[in-house]
């Protein structure tokens, strides 16, 4: 690992504060994006010895008590019980790949179970005792004194497939995309958005409706779920689908951010005359 990188972490660790060094501007090789959504997003899948060593030099996460740690499954702790591999760690050993002289950050912040309707403000789910999108959006703000945020990931909706809940679903989606860009400032804040799983028939309309999304918002992505497998369930992906669902997600982000670079709404800037 190089010096580079080597400052880095120890600015994203704390240590260098401790040592009277300056950690007030966040550092623009630092790129962090946030996994929100529902139990696919948080990951349910089994942490074998395979996956339990995974991980890279370059990704880090913002843990539960807001430290930021080298990255490992689980990524999430909704629901610490249940919470296994998900798509959050081969998204970003990808991204970091792809980009070598950054360090990739996850927030985590999908609760499972979850419906969109809780991801608004004031939103609040009682199985969790969390408030999904007003804990997303503390999270966010912690990690952009870090670093730049990056994008968004999102999987959810499996709480939303029957016929009634569908209907507002896109107006939801949309309206929560909305305010991340506002939050992040970056009105093209690229977003990319996994269908549910093939493998269960209701889901299979909630999925024709997300294809319609990319009309609706400009630089979204809608990632394939085709051939993945679920765990035994017919709900949550197993770990080498949601290992693989990763990967896709980090292809369809890549795609997104050659198109769009980013753009930060910081206002004009002030001049002494």
């Amino acid at each position: 690992m190089g010096t580079t990188v080597l400052i880095v972490l120890q600015l994203l660790f704390g240590l260098l504060a401790d040592q009277g060094y300056p950690t007030h501007e966040p550092d623009e090789s630092i790129h962090i994006y946030v996994l929100m959504g529902q139990s696919n997003m948080a990951g349910r899948g089994k942490i074998t010895d395979e996956f339990r060593t995974q991980g890279h030099e370059r990704v880090i996460m913002l843990d539960s008590n807001y430290a930021w740690v080298q990255a490992r499954h689980p990524i999430h702790f909704d629901k610490p019980k249940m919470a296994g591999v998900g798509p959050g760690l081969s998204f970003g050993i990808e991204m970091a790949e792809s980009k070598p002289n950054t360090i990739v950050g996850l927030i985590p912040c999908a609760v499972g179970g979850t419906s969109i309707r809780k991801w608004v403000p004031g939103g609040y789910d009682s199985v969790t005792r969390t408030y999904p999108y007003d804990d997303a959006m503390a999270r966010i703000k912690q990690a952009k004194e870090k670093g730049v945020i990056k994008g968004v990931l999102w999987q959810q909706g499996e709480s939303d497939s029957d016929s009634t809940s569908s209907v507002a679903y896109l107006a939801g989606l949309h309206e929560l995309i909305e305010r991340i860009r506002v939050e992040v400032g970056d009105p093209q804040l690229p977003v990319v958005v996994g269908e549910l799983g093939r493998y269960k028939e209701n889901y299979q309309h909630l999925n024709k409706l997300l294809a319609k999304l990319p009309e609706l918002v400009s630089n979204v992505a809608i990632v394939s779920s085709e051939n993945l497998q679920h765990n035994g369930d017919s709900i949550h992906f197993d770990s080498p689908s949601a290992s693989e669902y990763g990967k896709r997600f980090a292809a369809g982000m890549q795609q997104l951010q050659q198109a769009y670079p980013f753009v930060s709404l910081k206002g004009p800037e002030k001049h002494n005359d």
